[in-house]
C-alpha cells in the first residue's frame, strides 16, 4: 500500500451515548495493527448523554491530530444535526455518511426548540457534498440491538478505510462485550453494504 493510499482524515460526530468513541477506537486499533500511522483526538461537549462529541482520526498523517477546517475526507455523522454542526470540517470533495435517526427527534434538549426536519438537513448536505444517507438505527435493530448503531456506521465508513474488512471485524470482536460479538459483526456487515 502506498503512502497516498494510507492518508485519510475522518471526523466522527455524534452525541454522548451513541458510541462515537468506540467507533473511533475500533478504527484506531485496526490502523495500529495494520501498521498505518494514526493520530487521533476527541472532544466532548457535556460529559453526559446528549452532549456533542467529535473525534478526529488522521490515517497516514505526520502532522497534528486535529483535522483543519475543510480538511476531512469523510465526515461520519452518527446523528443528523451533528452532521450540520461539523460540516465545515469536510473538504469540498469529501463524503458525508449520515445516520438519519435523530437522538432527540421531538425537541432539542438545550432549549426546547423543534428538531430540524431530517429531510431538510439531508437536502442542505446534498446541495454541496457527496452524501451517503441511511437509518443506521434500523440496521442495528435488524442486527440484534439498537446500541450497535455505531458499529453499523463503522461498517459504512469501512469502504473508505485502508484496512481490510477482516481486520476491522477482528478489532470489533476484541473491543465489544463478548455476548454482543455476533450482533456487532452483523451490524458491521449491514453498514458496509450501505456504501
Amino acid at each position: 500500500m502506498s503512502a497516498d493510499q494510507m492518508k485519510l482524515d475522518i471526523v466522527i460526530s455524534g452525541v454522548g451515548g451513541q458510541g462515537a468513541i468506540l467507533a473511533s477506537d475500533i478504527i484506531g486499533k485496526a490502523a495500529v495493527l495494520e501498521g498505518v500511522p494514526i493520530r487521533a483526538a476527541e472532544t466532548h461537549g457535556m460529559a453526559q448523554r446528549g452532549g456533542s462529541v467529535v473525534n478526529h482520526i488522521r490515517l497516514g498523517c505526520e502532522l497534528g491530530s486535529m483535522i483543519p477546517l475543510h480538511g476531512a475526507d469523510v465526515l461520519l455523522a452518527l446523528e443528523p444535526a451533528e452532521a450540520l454542526r461539523y460540516i465545515d470540517y469536510l473538504s469540498d470533495d469529501g463524503v458525508v455518511i449520515v445516520n438519519t435517526q435523530p437522538v432527540f427527534p421531538i425537541t432539542v434538549t438545550s432549549g426546547g426548540d423543534e428538531y430540524p426536519d431530517v429531510s431538510e438537513i439531508v437536502g442542505v448536505l446534498k446541495s454541496a457534498y457527496k452524501v451517503v444517507v441511511f437509518n443506521a438505527l434500523e440496521l442495528a435493530i435488524e442486527a440484534g440491538h439498537p446500541q450497535a448503531m455505531n458499529v453499523v456506521m463503522v461498517g459504512a465508513v469501512s469502504n473508505y478505510l485502508p484496512m481490510s474488512e477482516e481486520l476491522l471485524i477482528d478489532c470489533i470482536k476484541r473491543m465489544v462485550p463478548p455476548k454482543t460479538v455476533d450482533i456487532n459483526v452483523r451490524a458491521f456487515e449491514l453498514g458496509r453494504a450501505q456504501v
